[in-house]
């Protein structure tokens, strides 16, 4: 639940026109927001000083804010984009888990995503990089409000490849010729190749790898020059496949003591510095730029640094897991940019609690459009932070369940200004050998000051003065957003499954195998092209 301070409101007094009628409002920004998929809060250098690897992302905290208390909206895929779209947590807009290769549903139809809400106010939209909010007819990106697409359905360690990813342990490439390889666990996928779309045509299946960054950023600087040349604002939301899992290792990348993941990290800071570049030329000079990312670094992989967010020392018994599908600090705490030259403050770090959750109504109120009615948001219009004017985001801010403990998508971790409160816990992800730590429920639950123990190690003495001090505001802060969420129209999302949607190019050929032309440029005014997905 978006619980709001007074100054973080007023942005909020949106003009009350039609929403629902096309618009162009005089002056309305750009928007870009790049998405990294696993981001630990210390693989950023502006956050944490050991890294490297990140010259770009640092200049763009060195001419923006850098928030330094930002979160996830849920440590795991699927929900974590569902929420940023929506502006809603999943147990209101229907998406609690990851969806599937499988599956027959997505994001339900009755939720209204950002796209389509700026699309309606006169936007050119686009989405570039990883969808995982299904695939399957109306659930595709093209039917959610972006009027161009161009990436892969889900995670690319969803489909195999010829140069597999650096999954621990390896996955094996895509079979060549006759029957599928027999799957060596259950994380890989050795009957699908890994589909490449552009609009809903499949171009190439499957993609490589090595070559997927570079045909990102030259995708986005497409449809950044197409929409400048239009007259139009836009929107891009590039969804990258960095962190998940290193695409592969980069011969050009420089020399990093973190071996793969560190270059890795280099090819994801050029990249972002590259769609800089070209919003600086083709921006009109009003482009808002939010990098952030989706949760924290993976359990079994080459993993990221989660800053000070984690202690991994042997014993520790609370906390300290950074892991992505936790609700401890690592698994949400994810770092998070803000650049707007002549809008948004250079050389500035704010504390203010905020949440990815932010994005949707914060966007909706620039473009001077109105928040979708008959429903309830969990995040604010954080403008007026942004700008500089304040340093006061959310004053409760709730951390779902991510699949590390407890039902996905209830929520049982809660924090109410420095203080976090667990109901539940996990001691982390899932290990390389596919066991997870066991679940604990807390009645009372366990209290960490947060201002004091980043790291989640001590928590509150029951006994304790402050703990009997707060308690009382946790308990009355927790019951409101649970009577909100029960009082609001929540969508239910379909997690079925059927075979027969899995996204194929060539269903004549083992694991779906099909090379088609990749180098047609988007039309943004024109009909889409006839699919070539063979369903």
């Amino acid at each position: 639940m978006g619980t709001r301070s007074p100054r973080a409101g007023l942005v909020l007094a949106v003009v009350l026109v039609g929403l629902w009628a096309p618009r162009v409002a005089p002056g309305q920004p750009n928007f870009i927001v790049i998405l990294a998929d696993d981001v630990g809060w210390g693989d950023l250098g502006a956050n944490w000083a050991e890294t490297k690897e990140t010259p770009h992302l640092d200049q763009l905290a060195a001419e923006g804010t850098r928030f330094v208390d930002f979160h996830s909206a849920a440590s795991t895929c699927s929900p974590s984009r569902a929420s940023l779209l929506t502006g809603r947590l999943g147990v209101r807009n229907g998406v609690t888990h990851n969806f599937a290769i499988t599956s027959v549903g997505g994001l339900p139809l009755n939720e209204t995503t950002l796209a389509e809400v700026l699309q309606e106010a006169g936007y050119t939209t686009g989405a570039i990089g990883k969808w995982h909010l299904g695939h399957h007819g109306h659930h595709h990106p093209n039917s959610r409000g972006f009027d161009y697409y161009f990436g892969i359905p889900y995670s690319h360690d969803m489909g195999c490849t010829d140069s597999p990813g650096y999954n621990l342990p390896p996955c094996p490439p895509c079979p060549q010729h006759g029957l599928a390889a027999r799957v060596m666990r259950k994380e890989c996928y050795t009957e699908v190749a890994l589909p490449l779309f552009e609009n809903v045509t499949i171009i190439q299946q499957p993609v490589p790898l090595s070559s997927l960054a570079t045909r990102y950023a030259e995708a986005a600087e497409r449809f950044i020059q197409r929409a400048s040349d239009s007259g139009r604002p836009f929107f891009l939301y590039l969804a990258l496949a960095h962190m998940h899992v290193p695409l592969w290792d980069p011969p050009t990348a420089p020399s990093s003591g973190r071996g793969i993941y560190g270059a890795s990290l280099s090819e994801m800071d050029a990249l972002v510095g590259r769609i800089k570049q070209v919003a600086d030329s083709h921006g009109q000079g009003n482009t808002l730029l939010w990098f952030t990312g989706t949760a924290g670094k993976p359990g079994c992989r080459a993993g990221g640094d989660a800053g000070h967010c984690t202690d991994s020392s042997p014993g520790v018994e609370m906390g300290g897991s950074s892991a992505k599908q936790t609700t401890w600090e690592g698994g949400h705490r994810v770092p998070a940019l803000v650049y707007w030259p002549g809008h948004v403050p250079a050389r500035r770090t704010s504390r203010a609690l905020l949440s990815t959750l932010d994005i949707f109504p914060t966007l909706v109120a620039l473009a001077g459009a109105a928040l979708p009615p008959n429903r309830r948001f969990d995040g604010l219009d954080v403008s007026p932070v942004l700008f500089g004017w304040s340093d006061e985001g959310h004053k409760v801010l709730l951390h779902p369940n991510s699949g590390a403990a407890g039902k996905v998508g209830e929520i049982e971790t809660l924090r109410l200004a420095q203080y976090k409160a667990f109901y539940t816990t996990g001691r982390g992800a899932m290990a390389c050998d596919g066991s997870i730590g066991p679940a604990e429920h807390h009645q009372p639950p366990l209290i960490f000051n947060l201002d004091r123990d980043i790291q989640e190690q001590e928590p509150l003495d029951v006994a304790s003065r402050e703990y009997q001090a707060v308690l009382p505001m946790i308990s009355k802060a927790y019951a409101q957003a649970l009577g909100d969420i029960a009082a609001d129209n929540v969508s239910v999302a379909d997690y079925s499954k059927d075979p027969a949607v899995v996204p194929c190019c060539n269903t004549q050929h083992v694991a779906c195998r099909c090379q088609g032309d990749h180098t047609a440029t988007p039309d943004l005014h024109t009909e889409r092209r006839t699919t070539r997905l063979c369903l």
